[in-house]
């Protein structure tokens, strides 16, 4: 999922029932907590394929909505530079946090595995195919997503790791745009938030619950977008009560989307503020906004909308290595690099996790379908 990065726009265990931090807890506490206690739940299953197609942004002024990648490994990427491109040599590639769990089912490990002969493959492999990332969620099928939830966080649980859940099914999902779907209404989407926290189990997991769905609300009418944030607040409370090892994270879009104060707005009316529907929010899922900026831009959310201290925030790190492309350009961009290794804990106040949420190398629908794996989008990322 990508968010775009418009010209002209203005510049996310509880006590008794799982919560895993009090007030004031260190972002030290969270990734202990993370890690902690893991339990496998039922045998493995084969994963399903990526879930769902990815989300382009578009051009209407507002920031584009974030593009959905598939079910992810991770890469080795070159850590973000402080200034941009040609600003300076760039420090030793971070090693990855072996606490987050890496989903072998991804289309790019599926790449790597089938071109040992390509060129490309070392550089693709060790610098994404090698990292954890998240899966996605996308299939509004709620008859098979107990058991595809399940195959994934019992095989994490069965490692000791802590695997990343997008849950992404919201109606009206991406308004339409490139990638539009998700359940046929909001009755069918309750029932597969209930099916889909029945297959995490009780191990810790972190949940980013539908990206975009606060920030690009903007194309639902004022009725449509209470019933949306209403169900979103459902879905927060249903996992925290089903799964009590999850931490969930609501949509606060990107520090160059919405300002602080109206996103904080925004997720207040979708219960983000709430402990017993949230655990804090995430920014910049497909986007490529330097991560000081973002770290910056979700204090200011949480402070604006009075978020207990228990609240924190992860980050997308996954393609902002060079900062956000020139002219707002989002599909695709050239030029880009990949962020900040995936970790928990990263040192930086309220921010509980730098993920990579949307694997690179998937395209945002320029250099293929949105959601289809591109080598050499990902060559260039990587290198």
């Amino acid at each position: 999922m990508d968010r775009a990065d418009r010209a002209g726009t203005p510049p996310r265990r509880r006590p008794a029932r799982g919560r895993w931090l009090t007030a004031g807890a260190s972002a030290a506490v969270v990734a202990a907590a993370l890690t902690a206690g893991l339990v496998a739940q039922a045998p493995h299953t084969q994963a399903s394929r990526a879930e769902g197609a990815q989300q382009a942004r578009t051009a209407d002024g507002q920031a584009p909505p974030s593009r959905a990648p598939q079910i992810g490994a991770t890469s080795s990427p070159r850590p973000e530079s402080t200034g941009g491109p040609g600003s300076g040599p760039r420090a030793a590639t971070p090693a990855p946090d072996g606490r987050l769990y890496r989903h072998p089912d991804s289309q790019v490990g599926e790449w790597v595995r089938g071109n040992p002969d390509d060129p490309r493959q070392a550089v693709i492999d060790s610098r994404i195919a090698s990292r954890p990332a998240a899966v996605w969620f996308a299939d509004p099928d709620a008859s098979t997503v107990t058991a595809r939830v399940r195959a994934v966080t019992s095989r994490a649980a069965g490692q000791g790791q802590v695997p990343v859940l997008v849950a992404y099914t919201i109606p009206q999902r991406d308004c339409g745009q490139y990638s539009a779907g998700g359940a046929v209404d909001l009755d069918a989407y309750d029932r597969w938030i209930d099916r889909f926290a029945t297959g995490i189990g009780t191990g810790r997991v972190i949940v980013i619950l539908e990206p975009d769905s606060v920030a690009q609300a903007y194309c639902l009418s004022e009725e449509d977008r209470r019933a949306r944030f209403a169900s979103l607040a459902r879905a927060g409370r249903v996992i925290k009560r089903v799964a009590p090892g999850a931490r969930v994270y609501h949509d606060a879009g990107h520090s160059g989307w919405h300002a602080a104060r109206k996103q904080a707005g925004l997720l207040r009316e979708a219960g983000a503020a709430s402990p017993e529907s949230s655990d804090g929010v995430f920014s910049n899922v497909s986007n490529f906004r330097r991560t000081r900026d973002e770290a910056r831009y979700v204090r200011e959310v949480l402070a604006a909308m009075d978020a207990p201290a228990s609240h924190g925030a992860v980050i997308d790190t996954s393609r902002n290595g060079n900062g956000p492309p020139p002219q707002g350009k989002w599909c695709d961009p050239p030029g880009r690099k990949v962020g900040r290794a995936p970790a928990l804990a990263p040192g930086e106040a309220r921010v509980d996790a730098y993920l990579w949420v949307k694997l690179p190398g998937e395209s945002d629908g320029c250099r293929g379908e949105a959601g289809a794996f591109s080598p050499s989008y990902a060559y260039e990322l990587a290198r």
